[in-house]
């Protein structure tokens, strides 16, 4: 009978060995999705900065990147509409600046550096834009 009840403490060992590294497996997926889900809120690879977005020639947009570049500095929306000929009445105004507003968003040819105020990605960001591209070593430690 000894033998019978070494067993079963082998099997119950082995058992809550198990138990604990299904609990291990859950943490590291649940982390592994968090680290997925942070992931998504960051631009993909060459999404920013080095890419070269065609603008369609002789359209708002490129005449004001070629404003912008001309300048050498980022330029208030009005500044933007006299430099490319267009009326600075509010239709421009809130059309131009939502569609430069939404390429800052998403990281293509242009910045937001002041409410109304655009410059280009490749002037460069300011320190406090500049992205962290190394994560502290504790980060992920799940202990």
């Amino acid at each position: 009978m000894r033998v019978r009840e070494n067993f079963q403490k082998l099997i119950n060992k082995k058992r809550q060995e198990v138990s604990e590294l299904e609990l291990q497996i859950r943490e590291a997926r649940a982390y592994i999705q968090a680290l997925e889900d942070s992931m998504k809120l960051l631009p993909r690879d060459g999404a920013a900065g080095g890419v070269d977005h065609k603008l369609r020639p002789g359209s708002s947009l490129a005449k004001a990147r070629d404003a912008i570049k001309a300048t050498g500095a980022a330029m208030p929306i009005a500044d933007i509409l006299k430099a490319i000929g267009q009326p600075q009445d509010k239709k421009h105004r809130v059309s131009l600046a939502g569609t430069l507003s939404g390429y800052a968003r998403d990281g293509k040819v242009f910045t937001k550096t002041a409410p109304n105020t655009f410059g280009l990605l490749e002037f460069g960001t300011s320190p406090a834009e500049e992205e962290v591209d190394e994560l502290p070593e504790e980060f992920g430690s799940m202990q």
